[in-house]
């Protein structure tokens, strides 16, 4: 049968899903053309199967990809092959890069359909299996909605033994260019030589100065069994002490929001950013331990204060049954008990101190440490308390991989691939701390963490191991074949040299990476894990940076009533000051009298924190990596012009915190108080904002985090954690996605010339995101908060920013429907940890640490959702509102509950801002903006 155009179109189009699917982003927006695509596919398919002319193919391929071109944008296909001169992150926004994207897909669409063509012909079984694969993978849902429920939720609780502890005492908090001044001194003391690069504003550190120095007495006593999340008393009453000598006592008022305002604005602290405790997780300080004990036990990691304040903690968190979670509200888990256990006798506590025969007990009825989770194995295998045959292989020559192969690490989310690269270089060199054979505690570690003898495990047949209760995202069958051919790859003496060769080459990268990300971040790194591996590797390297690490370390570490703690990150101070700067805008404040200094302070704070855009930044190490040769070279996005998390000296923007960082100066810029008292934000930098924001659009229209998504779903078949899902790309999340929306909107009506085309286009992609994610009750789980209240919030808030017309979009109305079916009889709504572990929402609310099923942060949130979705049913409204005044305390505060955030599905997290910032705002919109509009 001749070839027909049809038939080429056909092939052609098929041709550009599979060029699709190889693309390392997926920017190809074929997989959304659902409809249209399975249609012409399946009524084509059958004419194209008898044919095996390929002569007018490539022609043909031009009319199909002309059609598609209309139809995305093309920012990853062009950064899949970007020549280096190209301004990588910036987007599809100028001639040059719509050429190189169109040239791209269209040869390997080309190609793809050729090779259809000629199988077709020769095998019409195989042709159809791939046209019908095709089809198959374009009715599929986008790899960023996160499913659920969980076939099999949690189940269990943790459950802490009733008895009040004293809180701990005498820790200042030294914060901006104060904490330079502490760190300077500490590292005089200790003999180090470095200094601090970086901007210091945000900057939050806690030294020891003694219980008479330390302003915060009168604290009450922690007690896990009524609640395990600490309320930060030691910052706020310290906080509190100083603003009373500086400016005395207020007038008591009876506004609540007033009330609210007043009593926030004190905690404060000078170079504008409120600071507070962003810890949780189990597992981070534990590995801070192992590191200190196997680099030389030095005061300049951790001192004897820091010491004794962590073993308090570790003390205060053991649970009845003698473990401890993942996470603060976690039930014990091996993943937790492990790591604390070694953390407390590398710090000094005895083995048959009653606490830990308890928690020995825990581990050997669970089968020992054999059965922890990877991560815990990997800490053992350093301190040499596990044979490193007793964890899975990480390569390093891994990097070494072409670029454009699918199982290059680059194209892991960031997180994972930083955790991962110093742990490939430590399993490479199989680093073992020196005295292991001879250190008395670590030969006692190896009879006590295992209810078999250490000499006689077999530590191969132990990598797969784990744990039912770690076993949150178990290793698939591809994963475990995986790691069946690394075994081979490894042992197999045939590729000795090769292996050999490549193990140098890949070592050496690895420890380049690792310095390039210390230097990029200035000693901070991106998160707790990488920071600690990759302090390791400098101690290994020997390469003379190790004393920066060592400055850097007290940035990750908070002090509160149950004492020292490893936070997630080394704070969440610009992201907490943007949603209270918003909230002071929404009240129309910003200009009051008795928020004027507050405010300023926060805008300069925003001026000093955009990443990459101050003097004192731009003169930092991290400045020369943002060229487009070193991006290119180490997978780093276009960081200048976003917001961080944190700090400028962290250096990683995120799309949802430069979204909220430009919402935030876009609210503030035009206050009297601002514009008299302020530092200048020049729109230039503005402009730099949104281009980091349209940069992290991804193909399916919602925006990532970090960085585009450069890998596919199938990757989580490959994740290693056991403990952790949905690690291994960076998806599109809702809330990243209504941030972004929001400021594109918010900087379209100010700057309604920059970008237009794009801005609008952007806008049009992000709306269409939010409602293919929705779930058809009505709501979106929350992948950042606990969780369906929190995403309601921003999934309406997202779509009404995009365009919605909240009275009559029936995705808006939707969800509000389903907020209002989970109000409570207390007029509140209330969610715990449970929801995102189960993604389902909970069904006893936040029973265990709320107020009768509710917390005022769900409420919060549920109420910023309702409102920015003009529910029609006010009684339900004003029921919310009465219940976070009723629970309102009477200096202004709110009572600290359950935990508010979350990642990677299964770990939770502290915001201690969140008691204050949302409720905060949820009162401004309602007597601002929403009995204005009902």
């Amino acid at each position: 049968m001749a070839c027909t155009p049809a038939v080429d179109a056909t092939s052609s189009l098929i041709g550009a899903a599979l060029s699709a699917s190889s693309c390392k982003s997926r920017s190809v927006p074929i997989f959304y053309l659902r409809r249209a695509g399975i249609v012409v596919c399946g009524s084509l398919t059958f004419v194209a199967l008898s044919t095996n002319d390929t002569s007018t193919v490539a022609k043909a391929s031009i009319g199909s990809l002309a059609a598609l071109l209309t139809l995305g944008r093309w920012d990853n296909a062009r950064a899949e092959l970007a020549p280096r001169w190209e301004p990588h992150g910036r987007g599809a926004s100028d001639a040059k890069g719509e050429i190189w994207a169109t040239l791209t897909v269209y040869v390997t669409g080309a190609a793809y359909a050729c090779l259809l063509k000629k199988l077709t012909f020769y095998s019409p079984l195989a042709g159809v299996a791939v046209a019908l694969g095709v089809a198959y993978v374009a009715s599929r849902p986008g790899v960023s909605k996160p499913g659920g429920p969980r076939p099999q939720p949690i189940g269990r609780k943790p459950q802490f033994d009733a008895a009040p502890r004293p809180p701990v005492r005498g820790w200042r908090c030294a914060t901006g260019s104060e904490s330079h001044e502490v760190t300077a001194l500490a590292a005089q003391k200790h003999g180090l030589n470095a200094s601090l690069s970086g901007e210091s504003s945000g900057r939050q550190i806690w030294h020891f100065v003694g219980e008479e120095n330390d302003g915060a007495g009168g604290c009450e006593a922690f007690d896990p069994a009524k609640n395990p999340n600490s309320s930060d008393q030691l910052y706020r009453r310290e906080r509190l002490r100083t603003w009373r000598q500086k400016h005395g006592d207020d007038v008591p008022v009876k506004d609540p929001l007033e009330r609210a305002l007043k009593f926030y604005r004190k905690l404060q602290v000078d170079d504008g950013h409120w600071a507070g405790d962003y810890g949780g997780p189990h597992f981070l300080s534990p590995g801070l331990v192992v590191m200190w004990y196997v680099t030389g036990r030095r005061d300049s990691v951790l001192d004897a204060n820091q010491r004794n304040a962590m073993k308090r903690y570790y003390e205060n968190h053991q649970q009845s049954d003698g473990g401890w979670g993942t996470h603060i509200e976690s039930p014990s888990t091996m993943f937790g008990t492990t790591l604390t256990y070694v953390a407390l006798r590398l710090l000094g506590e005895p083995a048959e101190a009653p606490r830990l025969r308890k928690a020995r007990t825990f581990i050997h009825y669970h089968g020992g440490a054999t059965y922890t989770a990877s991560w815990a194995k990997f800490a053992l295998c350093l301190l040499g308390c596990m044979d490193w045959e007793g964890h899975e292989s990480v390569p390093p020559e891994m990097w070494l991989l072409p670029r454009w192969c699918p199982f290059h690490p680059c194209r892991m989310w960031c997180h994972a691939r930083m955790v991962y690269l110093p742990m490939g270089y430590l399993w490479g060199s199989r680093w073992v701390y020196a005295d292991a054979e001879t250190d008395e505690t670590v030969l006692s570690l190896r009879r006590e963490l295992y209810p078999e003898s250490y000499e006689k495990i077999d530590w191969r047949a132990s990598r797969s191991l784990v744990a039912p209760i770690d076993d949150y995202s178990p290793v698939g069958v591809p994963m475990k074949l995986a790691q069946l051919v690394l075994r081979c790859y490894e042992s197999s003496f045939i590729l000795k040299p090769f292996r050999a060769f490549v193990r140098r080459r890949g070592l050496a990268f690895s420890a380049d990476y690792c310095k390039a990300e210390d230097l990029q971040t200035n000693f901070v790194d991106i998160g707790p894990v990488n920071k600690v591996y990759n302090m390791l590797v400098a101690y290994d390297r020997n390469d003379g940076t190790f004393d920066a690490h060592c400055l850097r370390v007290p940035d990750y570490l908070w002090v509160a009533e149950d004492g020292l703690k490893m936070q997630g990150y080394n704070g969440s101070q610009c992201w907490d000051l943007s949603f209270a700067t918003q909230a002071i805008a929404e009240a129309r404040l910003g200009d009051a009298a008795y928020l004027e200094d507050c405010v300023v302070k926060a805008w300069n704070y925003l001026e000093r924190t955009q990443i990459l855009s101050t003097e004192v930044s731009q003169a930092s190490p991290a400045f020369r990596y943002e060229d487009a040769i070193n991006r290119e070279k180490y997978f780093r996005h276009v960081s200048k012009g976003g917001w961080p998390f944190s700090t400028s000296a962290h250096g990683w923007p995120i799309s949802d915190c430069t979204a909220e960082g430009l919402k935030s100066v876009l609210a503030l810029r035009n206050l009297q108080c601002v514009m008299k008292k302020g530092t200048s934000i020049s729109d230039e930098r503005l402009c730099d904002a949104v281009d980091v924001i349209l940069a992290l659009q991804n193909a399916d229209g919602g925006f990532a985090t970090y960085e585009n998504n450069r890998g596919y779903g199938w990757y989580e078949w490959l994740n290693p954690s056991e403990v952790f899902g949905d690690i291994m790309i960076d998806y599109s999340y809702v809330e990243c996605s209504m941030a972004s929306n929001g400021a594109l909107a918010r900087f379209r009506e100010a700057f309604p010339t920059h970008r237009q085309r794009e801005v609008d286009r952007a806008l049009a992609r992000g709306n269409a995101f939010l409602k293919s994610i929705q779930r058809e009750d009505g709501s979106w789980y929350g992948s950042w908060g606990c969780c369906f209240t929190y995403a309601g919030w921003f999934g309406i808030e997202g779509l009404v920013d995009s365009g919605e017309d909240p009275s009559t979009s029936e995705p808006v109305q939707r969800a509000c429907a389903f907020l209002l079916k989970h109000q409570r009889a207390n007029g509140g709504w209330g969610e715990d940890f449970t929801s995102c572990f189960d993604k389902a929402y909970a069904a006893d609310g936040m029973r265990d640490y709320g107020d009768d099923g509710s917390g005022v942060v769900p409420t919060a949130w549920a109420l910023l959702g309702l409102m920015a979705g003009r529910c029609a049913d006010q009684a339900a409204v004003r029921k919310g509102v009465a219940y976070l005044e009723r629970r309102q305390l009477e200096s202004g505060d709110w009572p600290q509950e359950g935990i508010a955030g979350v990642f990677n599905r299964a770990c939770g997290i502290t915001y201690t801002a969140y008691r204050n910032v949302f409720p905060i705002w949820a009162l401004a919109r309602y007597r601002e903006e929403y009995l204005l509009h009902s």
